[in-house]
């Protein structure tokens, strides 16, 4: 590609790439007033939201002002960086705070409740396999953040994308605010709850206020066990990607098989980067300015998201996903619980 073809190129995405860097910032000021932090509402939920309100209310500007170029381009480049950059939020020396029950909890969630996706989705349900992929992943690991890193693989529509979130997002606000009364019901410790909390809430924002509902020492390993089922997105995306590849044709057609693999490279920089926070690497003054980079670049991925989403199209989606999402929902409140209980003894 030449020089002059490429600053065309360049200069086509400008007016879309500006308008999500715009949305965006629209939506981190929203996420640090008083009652979007009391709804734990993130920037990522509402990014999405307003790319949508804007995307259905004025798609004629929008077309008039050729963004298509630079909203697509944010949706998948900016997207991937930001997931790459979401590895600088974790260090592996969180492990030890929860020990190896923790990890085990995090990892039997993870396998169960995307296992029951598969099973409820697509046998029972009858969904396609992006829509399912997506909110199993949203419900297994990390909500939005998880339904963003499993669009590449998945290969889902950015309507299917605004469906998973909008789940994870309606039945994660139901368990914040239900979580704290199950505490005074199960009789836990504050260190259980918080480890109960944070391998079976949704999002990040959610499982800090479910917990610090509580206590502040809940909070704490709430957060702990929560990082650590993020840090296993990268492996779950290996595995998803295998598993979508094998599901989609003859075994022992070995080139079909790797032609469909898609290997998620920006997994492996997620990985990456949590092993730089781990050591140390990265220095304080560099590390909010990155995670807040980090903050932003997801959030303008997710208001390109909303502005390719069109209500009409979630609306044909039907009630199947919402149902799907709330049957994952309930089993990790009670999965969940019988889960944390074998491995952690609440009843010896």
């Amino acid at each position: 590609m030449t020089t002059s073809s490429s600053f065309a190129a360049l200069r086509r995405r400008v007016p879309g790439v500006l308008l999500t860097f715009a949305l965006a910032l629209a939506a981190i000021g929203l996420a640090q007033t008083g009652w979007a932090e009391r709804w734990g509402l993130t920037a990522l939920t509402l990014a999405i939201v307003l790319g949508m309100a804007l995307g259905n209310l004025a798609p004629g500007p929008l077309r008039q002002w050729r963004c298509e170029q630079g909203v697509d381009w944010s949706r998948q480049r900016l997207l991937r960086l930001g997931i790459i950059l979401f590895g600088l939020r974790l260090t592996f020396q969180d492990m030890a705070r929860v020990g190896w029950a923790g990890v085990a909890i995090d990892a039997l969630m993870i396998c169960s409740t995307f296992a029951l996706a598969l099973l409820i989705g697509r046998r029972w349900l009858r969904l396609d396999e992006p829509t399912v992929v997506l909110i199993g992943a949203g419900s297994s690991i990390c909500g939005a953040a998880a339904v963003l890193a499993a669009q590449p693989v998945a290969k889902g529509s950015a309507e299917q994308v605004s469906v998973a979130v909008a789940t994870v997002v309606v039945f994660g606000t139901l368990a914040m605010f239900g979580y704290p009364l199950l505490h005074a019901g199960f009789g836990l410790s504050d260190a259980a709850f918080g480890i109960y909390t944070g391998s079976t809430v949704h999002e990040v924002a959610q499982v800090v206020v479910a917990a610090r509902a509580v206590s502040e020492q809940a909070a704490d390993l709430a957060v702990i066990a929560k990082m650590i089922r993020v840090m296993m997105l990268a492996p779950f995306l290996l595995l998803v990607s295998a598993l979508l590849a094998a599901r989609g044709q003859d075994a022992a057609d070995a080139r079909a098989w790797q032609q469909r693999l898609v290997v998620p490279w920006f997994a492996f920089g997620f990985v990456l980067m949590a092993g730089v926070r781990s050591s140390g690497w990265a220095p304080d003054a560099l590390l909010g300015p990155l995670l807040q980079l980090d903050n932003l670049l997801l959030a303008m991925a997710m208001a390109a998201l909303g502005l390719g989403t069109h209500a009409s199209s979630i609306a044909r989606a039907g009630v199947r996903p919402l149902l799907l999402a709330a049957l994952l929902t309930l089993w990790l409140v009670a999965g969940g619980a019988l889960v944390n209980g074998l491995v952690q003894g609440w009843w010896r």
